[in-house]
């Protein structure tokens, strides 16, 4: 049954791919960069636990499973807490909302230090438990590190003014709470599978954007044309002065 798990993952992380490829078209500036990145990076998340799949079930080597897995429980519990703060930090612009998004960032940034540090120091292990793989760490299995998590990354999301990038903050505050109620052991597992097969929702944020700045586009040429009818009246209006003025001394 294991296998089966594995192939789903190599096949979701292909979709995801292609669809993180496709947003990491439409960047048009430096800070859309990591943005941009979130769900090619989700695709290769979920690549690397496709080979958790195998090494649980016997078909690759026990170094190979411990250095996938590793490489999974990293990015999960260690990098993301921080990533995604920063990524929607480096896109927002309304004012008050950067602010409380650059805290969140640092917030993140002390969680994915602690955590990484802890990761680093006390084994993991990673077993199946009704086919769910669990991934356990005494040093972040607790509920304080749980509420920064949240915090630090659905918070984030929700925060942001984008209407796409809400919406995926929403969906993923609803998925982990689910998964939390109905399957806790499986947390770092299922959310991430669930989060990455809802992030090309960022894709949108692109196509939102785009639509923003045209409609921007043809308010400044609405004015700009506006201001131009009245510049061009004003001219004619002087002219006619002048010209009668000119017939009035001949």
């Amino acid at each position: 049954m294991d296998i089966y798990f594995a192939v789903l993952n190599f096949t979701l992380a292909g979709a995801i791919g292609l669809v993180g490829m496709l947003t990491f078209t439409k960047v048009s500036t430096a800070k859309e960069v990591v943005f941009a990145s979130l769900p090619l990076l989700f695709a290769l998340h979920q690549f690397s636990e496709g080979f958790v799949w195998l090494g649980v079930s016997g078909h690759i080597e026990h170094r190979a499973l411990e250095l996938a897995s590793g490489i999974f429980i990293y990015y999960a519990q260690g990098i993301l807490p921080f990533l995604v703060p920063l990524a929607v930090w480096l896109i927002e612009k309304e004012r008050w909302r950067k602010q409380i998004l650059g805290f969140l960032t640092l917030l993140g940034l002390g969680l994915a230090v602690y955590t990484m540090y802890g990761l680093a120091t006390v084994p993991s292990s990673v077993n199946v438990v009704n086919n769910t793989l669990f991934y356990n760490n005494p040093w972040t299995a607790n509920y304080y590190d749980a509420i920064i998590y949240v915090l630090t990354t659905c918070g984030s999301l929700i925060l942001s003014s984008s209407i796409a990038i809400e919406l995926f903050g929403i969906l993923n505050l609803i998925g982990l709470t689910i998964i939390f109620l109905l399957r806790p052991y499986g947390f770092t597992s299922l959310w991430c599978l669930y989060a990455a097969t809802i992030s090309g929702l960022l894709y949108f944020h692109f196509v939102e954007r785009r639509i923003k700045f045209l409609q921007d586009l043809k308010e400044e040429r609405e004015e700009f044309s506006e201001k131009l009818d009245k510049e061009l009246e004003s001219l004619n209006k002087k002219r006619i002065f002048i010209t009668k003025k000119v017939k009035s001394y001949e």
